[in-house]
């Protein structure tokens, strides 16, 4: 096995030349960093990036802290990360909390342990005073939440405009029977998405119907069983917002065996524009998220942070969500309202 004075010998470089090349030290010329690279590739040598890193008290791994990665936004959105941090030189880990926050801390840890050199954080379980403390060892940057008192950047959706939208939207068509689904977790987001779309309906005249309002629902079979719920309801709502594609799925494919036509006798709208959405019949109005410019945005503030050492820094990187608009809400005869 090649060692860094076989590298040096075949270069014709002093070890000590050698070894700055490997640690990008600013003061070796392009010419000895092309011996080096030279008689590394010949010697098929490679260097030690454990040690490296215990060097120069970097990991050159950000960590990336999702609730479930089985759901379509997060793979997305860790797809994306994936490629900005391979870009940069970094490398991306994986860490799916399934909403624990024992082990959110865990995975806090590596921060702490100097396993890693970020952290990603898209949800939040643990209340921020605890998480702020590992701020003393590192960078954290939130993806897809908000938390006020923090000191950290922000990258987010404007979930109360996002709310406020979609409510709008099927006013507009005319209905005031609105069901609202959520998935049960409690975040400022999800509270803004909700405040959002209980302002267009008051604005509207109209209401936000408690009993119309359904948590813990996120998958295909939830969808399934809360159509079946509705179905049983004394006066059923004529639109549903269903907090995902995946449980208006569920609804739609209910929907149609139990003989309903849809959208007449229920208008759906999704979230996060996943592909089935334009496989279903009928094709599924839905809320289209800037995946790609989140990602991008969180790894550059991540990446900046690590390398400048400022870990206490306040700040919100605010984009805006777009509904499109599909068959799902686009009724064809006349409405008329139950009450």
């Amino acid at each position: 096995m090649s060692t860094i004075e076989d590298v040096a010998k075949l270069a014709g470089l002093s070890r000590t030349t050698v070894s700055r090349v490997l640690n990008d030290h600013p003061y070796v010329s392009d010419e000895k960093k092309k011996l080096v690279q030279q008689a590394m590739e010949h010697l098929g040598y490679v260097p030690n990036s454990a040690a490296r890193s215990l060097r120069n008290q970097k990991s050159e791994i950000i960590a990336v802290l999702i609730p479930k990665i089985s759901t379509p936004f997060f793979s997305q959105l860790i797809e994306i990360l994936e490629m900005a941090a391979s870009a940069k030189g970094y490398q991306l880990i994986i860490c799916q909390t399934q909403f624990s926050k024992q082990k959110e801390r865990s995975y806090l840890n590596l921060l702490k342990t100097k396993q890693v050199d970020g952290v990603i954080m898209t949800s939040i379980e643990n209340d921020w005073s605890i998480i702020d403390s590992y701020l003393n060892y590192g960078p954290i940057v939130l993806c897809n939440e908000v938390v006020e008192q923090a000191e950290i950047p922000m990258v987010y959706i404007n979930q109360a405009k996002s709310g406020y939208m979609i409510a709008k939207h099927l006013l507009e068509r005319g209905h005031t029977h609105i069901a609202y689904c959520s998935n049960g977790h409690i975040s400022e987001g999800m509270t803004a998405r909700k405040q959002g779309f209980k302002a267009a309906l008051e604005e509207a005249g109209a209401n936000f119907q408690s009993k119309l309002y359904f948590e813990r629902v996120s998958t295909v079979g939830d969808g399934k069983r809360l159509f079946r719920e509705i179905e049983n309801l004394k006066i059923c709502p004529t639109a549903i917002f269903a907090g995902s594609d995946a449980v208006a799925a569920g609804i739609i494919a209910e929907a149609k065996k139990a003989g309903w036509s849809l959208p007449d006798d229920l208008a759906i709208v999704g979230y996060d524009n996943m592909e089935i959405t334009e496989l279903l019949e009928p094709r599924v109005t839905t809320v289209i998220l800037p995946v790609e410019e989140m990602a991008s945005k969180a790894m550059d503030v991540i990446y900046e942070k690590i390398h400048k050492k400022q870990y206490r820094s306040f700040e919100k990187h605010e984009f805006a969500s777009k509904l499109a608009l599909r068959d799902s809400t686009m009724f064809r005869r006349n409405l008329v309202a139950t009450s």
